[in-house]
């Protein structure tokens, strides 16, 4: 991040100007004009000078990850087989050389679909099918194309466990199951999703069907024609990009440490953000991106958030592995990706432990005295306590890339899960801690895990210790920038300086942690920490905290310069939605800049037209009722929620939302009875108990109300907000004692 506002914006008064949404649309000022000059021309242009690449590349799961349906494409079983789903049976055959599913439609109908395509190879693939407006929709019964032997060669559904009907937000026929926003651009090269929100049309198209050369060497046109005539002046050989280092470096095992150290530092990030563009968890936020560019100019990748990862960075939600390699030495020591797979192939550099034995010495580490597991043995591969898997879309075991040293002692403490008892199902994490100490020691205590968790679960010592983790540049990049997203709900003078240092940082995943937590900020300070963010290299970066600025007060005597900067990152913003109007998230956040923009007929407009694409949507309700609120409107409000509740999956939030709704009407009664059904919902918050136990006191029921947060108490220990509640019932109560052992509490004694 380039700090080219280098004041504390302590005193800075902001003034007036923003962009209204007709404002967006315009060029792209991050791209390169000889870039810009390059096109695609598909990779049979590149056979010729490239045979050798070429071959390793053809059969590869880049090669496969998208092919026309045929009999040698396809390998499922289509003859008349049959798979039975909750009483719905679905049938695949043929008619000529057609392949067809019988299965159940959006309106819960058998229909028979011809297959346009098949989506990935192994250890699944799924199929595709065209729908009307240039839709294609992945059909979650799957084929499972591992051996026999290893449970495959069966049809299977994605979700097994729970009854996926026509109408649920996951039915394949859905959004949440769309090829052009879900999938296609990581299956394809040059994918361009082209969707038009007046006609919600996509015109979707491709250079290449599959993951080709240019889908990482970037377009080839001038490439080609600098091939054509070599003697051209052309120093970069018109390449896009090129990922040359790797011929430049070496790993040398030291003897004494027996790890390898790079011959040289690493230069560049290229090879493992162009990879991220795929194999991370993010959000596409700009059409058109080329794999020379930043991650963060055109994405926003995920942090250690709730539920995709464990406290400790361990994997839990699908995350394709770039979160997770940014924790790991490795990482920090100089590998990139090409260390341990082939570029082209795709196949690991070496076998079994052999693979880690490029840069560990075995002498030292493939031993028992190492692995304390019999050689030869699951429990001696390095993999399985360094990297273990998870399964996903049910048999798609995928390890963790973040290479970390097995931490039963956190399983103890913060309930993470841990490679020894995912192993040795039969013992306890407990007995892992012991025999792990025994063998080398108590572990060092301090552990990031410790300050994520806090951060998460609003225990008493959470800012400190968040703030310690956010200046401890010996920690990864996108841990410190987890924290960082997790400081602003404690703000107080000291967090505020730690912010602040952080919005000047020149770690670029530091400013996106900031810029996403922004609106945690209090509106009538926000803009200490956005406006330099205004200035951030990242695009990305750059658009949420102009987001986070709009209608802000603040906004009233911005210098000109800054004003300028406001006006062209609220405009990057705009842009980045409107290519994402195929969701009902992008509706909710354009109808949002309407309504701050004093633009209400437009704002409703989005709203309900989020409402209309996403009906189970439960955050288009929420503030589109917020909306009615601002407005004085509570009737329509109230009727939007109720409108909300036989749609969407997760009540809770519906419910609470009314229960502050009929406070505001002085309905108390009715206020605490959706107040309680907010609260007893398996998908509660801390601060849905905690409202509705302040509920219960205020219609005087405070010995009700104490029984509830001493409940949540158990259920959120240390949450500041449920221990001051009941140090002030209890001492209205009486119950002095009780008080003091809560106050101590609060106090981080115990």
């Amino acid at each position: 991040m380039s700090a080219v506002v280098t004041l504390l914006f302590v005193s800075l008064v902001l003034a007036a100007g923003g962009a209204s949404v007709a404002a967006a649309g315009k060029a792209d000022p991050n791209k390169a004009p000889d870039q810009s000059a390059a096109s695609y021309v598909g990779a049979q242009q590149c056979v010729a000078c490239h045979q050798q690449q070429h071959d390793l590349w053809q059969g590869s799961h880049h090669d496969l990850a998208m092919q026309p349906a045929n009999d040698k494409t396809v390998l499922g079983d289509f003859d008349n087989a049959s798979f039975d789903y909750y009483g719905t049976v679905s049938t695949f055959y043929k008619q000529g050389n057609r392949l067809l599913v019988k299965t159940d439609g959006p309106d819960g109908s058998l229909t028979d679909y011809p297959i346009a395509y098949t989506f990935g190879v192994y250890p699944l693939q799924q199929y595709l099918i065209r729908f009307p407006r240039g839709r294609y929709q992945a059909l979650n019964i799957a084929w499972d194309t591992r051996s026999k032997k290893d449970g495959g060669q069966r049809w299977f559904h994605l979700y097994p466990d729970e009854h996926i009907k026509h109408d649920d937000e996951l039915h394949w026929t859905g959004i949440n199951q769309n090829w052009n926003f879900m999938c296609a651009d990581c299956h394809s090269t040059h994918l361009q999703k082209n969707y038009d929100l007046a006609s919600r049309q996509y015109s979707s198209s491709w250079s290449d069907i599959d993951v080709s050369c240019e889908a990482c060497h970037g377009p080839a046109s001038r490439h080609i024609a600098w091939a054509k005539n070599k003697d051209a002046d052309s120093s970069d050989k018109g390449l896009s990009v090129a990922y040359h280092e790797r011929d430049k470096i070496s790993w040398v095992i030291d003897p004494v440490t027996g790890n390898a150290k790079r011959s040289r530092s690493k230069q560049t990030s290229t090879e493992i953000e162009a990879c991220a563009q795929c194999h991370s968890r993010r959000a596409t936020m700009y059409p058109d991106a080329k794999p020379e560019q930043p991650l963060l100019q055109n994405f926003r990748p995920a942090l250690l958030t709730d539920p995709l990862y464990y406290a400790d960075g361990q994997i839990n939600g699908e995350v394709y592995v770039y979160g997770s390699f940014l924790q790991s030495k490795m990482y920090r020591a100089g590998v990139t990706c090409s260390d341990c797979h082939q570029p082209h192939s795709l196949k690991l550099r070496a076998e079994g432990n052999d693979l880690c034995g490029q840069c560990h010495l075995a002498t030292k580490y493939d031993v028992v005295n190492h692995h304390a597991h019999k050689p030869g043995t699951e429990g001696a591969r390095c993999v399985n306590c360094h990297m273990p898997t998870k399964n996903y879309m049910v048999v798609d075991a995928r390890r963790d890339h973040s290479f970390r040293i097995p931490r039963p002692d956190l399983s103890v403490t913060l309930g993470v899960p841990n490679a020894c008892t995912q192993c040795h199902s039969d013992k306890t994490a407990e007995w892992a801690a012991t025999v792990l100490e025994k063998k080398n020691g108590k572990p060092v205590n301090r552990h990031f895990a410790q300050a994520i968790y806090a951060g998460r679960h609003g225990l008493p010592d959470a800012e400190r210790m968040l703030a310690e983790l956010v200046l401890d540049d010996t920690q990864p990049a996108i841990v410190r920038a987890t924290a960082v997203s997790l400081l602003p709900r404690y703000l107080s003078q000291q967090s505020a300086q730690v912010l602040q240092m952080d919005a000047h940082d020149e770690q670029p995943l530091l400013g996106l942690g900031l810029a996403g937590a922004l609106e945690a900020i209090p509106a009538q300070y926000r803009h200490v920490f956005a406006v330099p963010l205004l200035y951030d290299d990242m695009r990305t970066t750059r658009a949420l905290a102009a987001n986070s600025l709009v209608g802000n007060d603040s906004l009233k005597n911005l210098p000109a310069d800054a004003r300028t900067k406001f006006s062209q990152a609220l405009d990057e913003y705009i842009d980045s939605e409107l290519f994402n109007a195929d969701r009902p998230e992008s509706l909710v956040n354009l109808a949002s800049v309407y309504a701050q923009q004093g633009q209400p007929r437009q704002a409703e407009q989005f709203y309900r037209k989020a409402i209309a694409l996403a009906p189970y949507y439960t955050p288009a309700y929420i503030n589109l009722a917020d909306f009615y609120r601002n407005a004085g409107n509570d009737a329509a409000g109230d009727k939007v929620l109720q409108s909300a509740l036989p749609r969407v999956r997760d009540k809770a939030v519906v419910h609470h939302a009314l229960g502050l709704l009929r406070v505001r009407q002085k309905k108390l009664a009715e206020a605490v009875e959706y107040l309680r059904l907010a609260a007893e919902s398996p998908t509660a918050t801390a601060r849905y108990v905690y409202v509705y136990a302040i509920a219960l006191h205020s219609s005087g029921k405070a010995q009700q109300a104490v029984d509830v947060l001493q409940q949540a108490q158990q259920n959120y220990p240390g949450n500041t907000d449920i221990l001051s509640a009941l140090i002030s019932i209890n001492n209205e109560l009486g119950n002095h004692a009780q008080a003091r052992h809560y106050e101590s509490l609060l106090r981080g004694e115990h």
